[in-house]
């Protein structure tokens, strides 16, 4: 068994996107399967907090002053601050650890964002780094790397992927992602898909009840999103195709749940039979998706799409853009129906198949939420990864790769 110490700029109840969601089950999955696991996270509050959870250790580092702001998706001075943090966190953690005569056998990293404080503490250790990339900067902006902030975190990744003892990523695409932009070896990555807990996301009565009353109307189907509001995750399209869609199905309401920095240009284009629920979290989430005739994740970029499986543990037929991970999760015509990226009419057509057929959204859902049950629980996902950490453990010293640093793009700065 192994003891681990992971690293993630989120985790509940502190929460972004589905990172800190994929950290919490896969830390908790682990520890059942008698692993010992320490979590270092962010904390919003002004004290270090240490605290046990699930048998799982949570340390909770706060963010050092200032409070940086950041602006047009820069996070780069506020990420500097943060690994800052989360290095004094997790070397703490060590110390506690050696003070009880343990050591740490891996350090897992979870993307970019505590790159700097990973290879830091993996340094301390002496210890093989593992680093799951979870998506990467250049697919976020479909291959276009357009300012200095994001030509940096590009370098980052590429960096955390050279330095890494192995790269995991969620599906084949993003296998080949980042062989072809980072120059990773085949034989250093290992697809480890994301897990769902089926039972978690099986909504209460009450709760699908609650949603229907909320959200629904009394004459038509109800289509929901839910997730980040931003461009990649391609919700403008969603809403292209609500006109026919209504005029498809008349009494037809869209709920997109969530938020982000996209959401105000979203409200403007968004019409009367569409409704923006924010945030949602728990029972309230879990019930909007079950309540749903259709659930809709209408992607330009996904590195896998565990939102879909989320909602198909749900029960909900789903209907999902053909890219990225989501081609390998959902079987178009028995798991849920698929429809090329970008193209509203196309939804319009996955999303209408759906819902003019009853008995056909019913085997789609049913064949989808026995796939979740199957192939993506969580026991299985932490056997997996924790295969992963058997593999590098036993690594003699540092690996051909190690021995010296990654180029780097550094910008030339003018002087006089």
């Amino acid at each position: 068994m192994s003891r681990i110490l992971m690293l993630s700029w989120e985790y509940p109840p502190l929460l972004v996107g589905g990172l800190g969601r994929h950290v919490h089950a896969l830390a908790g999955a682990l520890t059942e399967a008698g692993h010992e696991v320490t979590v270092v996270t962010r904390h919003c509050s002004g004290t270090l907090r240490e605290e046990t959870i699930e048998g799982v250790r949570v340390v909770r580092a706060p963010e050092d002053p200032p409070v940086f702001e950041t602006t047009g998706g820069d996070l780069l001075a506020w990420a500097t601050a943060f690994n800052h943090a989360l290095t004094r966190a997790a070397l703490r953690a060590v110390r506690s650890a050696r003070a009880r005569g343990r050591r740490y056998d891996v350090v897992h990293a979870h993307d970019w964002l505590v790159a700097h404080a990973a290879m830091t503490v993996r340094d301390q250790l002496d210890a093989p780094l593992v680093a799951t990339v979870h998506a990467t900067e250049s697919g976020r902006h479909q291959g276009w790397l357009p300012d200095a902030h994001n030509r940096t975190i590009h370098d980052i990744e590429r960096w955390l992927c050279a330095e890494a003892d192995r790269v995991i990523v969620c599906s084949e695409y993003m296998r080949g992602e980042v062989i072809r932009l980072f120059g990773v070896p085949p034989e250093r990555t290992r697809v480890v898909r994301n897990g769902v807990d089926a039972l978690r996301w099986r909504a209460r009565p009450r709760a699908v009840a609650a949603a229907r009353a909320r959200f629904a109307g009394v004459d038509g189907p109800l289509v929901s999103y839910a997730g980040r509001l931003v461009y990649e995750k391609g919700v403008q399209h969603l809403l292209a195709a609500v006109p026919a869609l209504r005029d498809r199905f008349p009494g037809l309401r869209v709920v997109i749940a969530g938020d982000g920095p996209y959401r105000e240009e979203l409200e403007l284009r968004s019409g009367p039979p569409v409704t923006f629920a924010g945030f949602l979290t728990g029972h309230e989430l879990t019930g909007l998706m079950a309540a749903s005739d259709c659930y809709v994740v209408p992607s330009i970029y996904e590195p896998f799409g565990m939102v879909a499986l989320e909602a198909a543990a749900a029960g909900t037929p789903v209907a999902v853009s053909a890219t990225g991970g989501l081609t390998e999760i959902i079987e178009h015509g028995r798991t849920g129906v698929r429809f090329p990226p970008g193209d509203p009419a196309a939804l319009t057509d996955a999303v209408a198949a759906v819902l003019s057929d009853r008995e056909y959204a019913r085997s789609l859902a049913l064949r989808a939420r026995a796939r979740v049950v199957e192939d993506y629980n969580w026991h299985s996902i932490a056997t997996r990864t924790a295969a992963v950490y058997d593999s590098v453990r036993a690594r003699p010293g540092l690996l051909p790769h190690q021995t010296s640093p990654p180029l780097l793009t550094i910008p030339r700065v003018l002087v006089g």
